[in-house]
């Protein structure tokens, strides 16, 4: 009977618009949603037989509510250092638990970037989901796997320890007295017998020097070990009798530090010379300080092997390293002996003490001897169809058979977004949109709600036809 498809029509309506409304207000209540998208709700006509020739039946309508996941909101500047963005396609990878993942556990994705780091080091966003990447090897490389989720681990930034830079190189700026008197003590020097470590040596044991030779001048640098500790390296210099010509050792303090030299702690010896202007000369210099090729950064290694040569002591327990020295700042003037400046890298242990992420992906670990340390690069999940993904809470998705296959890629590379560091994509709600339809939505209830009434009175007036 038409009239009871009227009514039926009616009851669609009100259905229809029922789930219309309450798209919108999801769409509201999420207006300050990091990364929300909005949902849209599309009606559909339903038509029914027309049985009887001549008489209507009424289908009414249905509502197909979707969520428009592909739609990029705006990216906006954020605070936080590790608050980030996707500008284009993809989707962060997040877990529910950090510790203890398996292969087994569901991977979801989130275009929420509000990270921060919790009490465990990991990085979690507001709905406590954690964020996964590939893990940066000793070498600094990341191994990127495309189709397997689980190659990816939660990012944490305490489980680093402690950074050290042991030292490569130092830069000594000093010049020497080109006047400086010839002392007594050159004319019985010995790098070998009668070193100027040796006569080091002595004072720091508190023994009166006997055999050893002072230096007329000392210049002292630190050099940090493989381990983050710190020693004293010297370069001390004796004028020799030739011109422009200085008896030069470098060796440690306390000379216990090393064992293996021609003389205890001594690391290298030889003589500087330097060019008539006062330039130091390492063609014609010799020993530890001569350069063939011209260069001006001779090199000492501290071996630590049991082989000939200078080793750490092996008390000490340490790596090798070469450490090179650049005299190329060393001159020869007519003024007194002075020092200028000491400039070595390296650095001893470093806790961490900030978090920083960039354009690529990259999640760096800053520690407090301004030692940076890459964790791990942020993967991008894409997907053929992103509005096919099922939605779940806390703002993330699941991978669903009408979204297609993920792909997991680096960001910016094979059509993935960009990471926007220390930004925050803002939710693609449009509130004049939303109360437009708030209004459309009350209105079109209304009506259906209308067409009930009026078939409930035309039944009304069939049944009072008998009477």
């Amino acid at each position: 009977m038409s009239i009871n498809s009227a009514m039926l029509a009616g009851v669609s309506g009100l259905v229809a618009n029922a789930s219309a409304l309450a798209a919108v207000s999801d769409n509201i209540a999420n207006v300050n949603t990091v990364a929300y998208k909005r949902n849209q709700t599309n009606f559909s006509s339903v038509v029914t037989a027309q049985a009887v020739p001549g008489r209507y039946s009424a289908g009414g309508v249905q509502a197909l509510t979707r969520q428009l996941v592909s739609q990029q909101g705006l990216i906006q500047t954020a605070n936080s250092a590790t608050d980030i963005a996707i500008n284009g396609d993809g989707f962060f990878v997040v877990t529910n638990k950090g510790q203890g993942l398996t292969n087994a556990d569901e991977r979801l994705f989130t275009r929420s970037g509000a990270f921060t780091v919790d009490a465990n080091g990991y990085l979690v966003n507001d709905a406590k989901l954690y964020l996964q990447g590939w893990p940066v090897d000793s070498t600094g490389n990341v191994t990127v796997d495309p189709s397997d989720l689980t190659s990816m681990q939660p990012i944490n930034i305490k489980s680093l320890g402690t950074a050290v830079t042991p030292t490569s190189e130092v830069q000594l700026n000093a010049s020497l007295f080109k006047n400086q008197a010839v002392s007594a003590g050159e004319a019985t020097y010995d790098p070998a017998t009668a070193s100027m470590a040796q006569y080091a040596d002595d004072v720091a044991n508190g023994v009166t020097p006997t055999t050893g030779t002072q230096p007329d001048f000392t210049m002292q640098m630190s050099v940090t070990d493989a381990s983050g500790g710190t020693h004293k390296v010297t370069l001390g210099v004796l004028k020799g009798a030739n011109p422009n010509e200085w008896h030069a050792e470098v060796y440690t303090v306390p000379t216990s530090d090393v064992v293996g030299g021609a003389a205890p702690g001594q690391i290298g010896s030889g003589n500087i010379v330097f060019t008539a202007d006062g330039a130091y000369d390492p063609v014609n210099s010799t020993g530890f300080f001569a350069s063939a090729a011209g260069s001006q950064i001779p090199a000492f290694t501290i071996d630590a092997s049991t082989g000939a040569g200078v080793k750490w002591a092996t008390s000490l327990g340490l790596a090798a390293q070469t450490v090179n020295l650049d005299l190329s700042k060393l001159s020869q003037v007519v003024a007194p002996n002075q020092l200028k400046s000491v400039n070595a890298d390296g650095a001893g242990v470093g806790n961490v003490v900030a978090v920083q992420v960039d354009e690529n992906g990259f999640v760096s670990a800053i520690f407090d001897n301004k030692q940076v340390r890459k964790i791990a690069q942020i993967g991008l999940a894409t997907f053929p169809n992103p509005d096919g993904l099922k939605a779940s809470s806390g703002n993330t998705y699941a991978s669903d058979i009408p979204a297609g296959v993920m792909v997991a890629k680096a960001p910016g590379s094979a059509g993935a977004g960009e990471i926007s560091p220390s930004s925050l994509e803002a939710s693609t709600v449009d509130l004049s949109q939303e109360f437009t339809g708030l209004i459309t939505t009350q209105k079109a209830y209304s009506a259906s709600s209308k067409i009930i009434t009026t078939a409930d009175q035309m039944l009304d007036e069939l049944i009072q036809m008998k009477r």
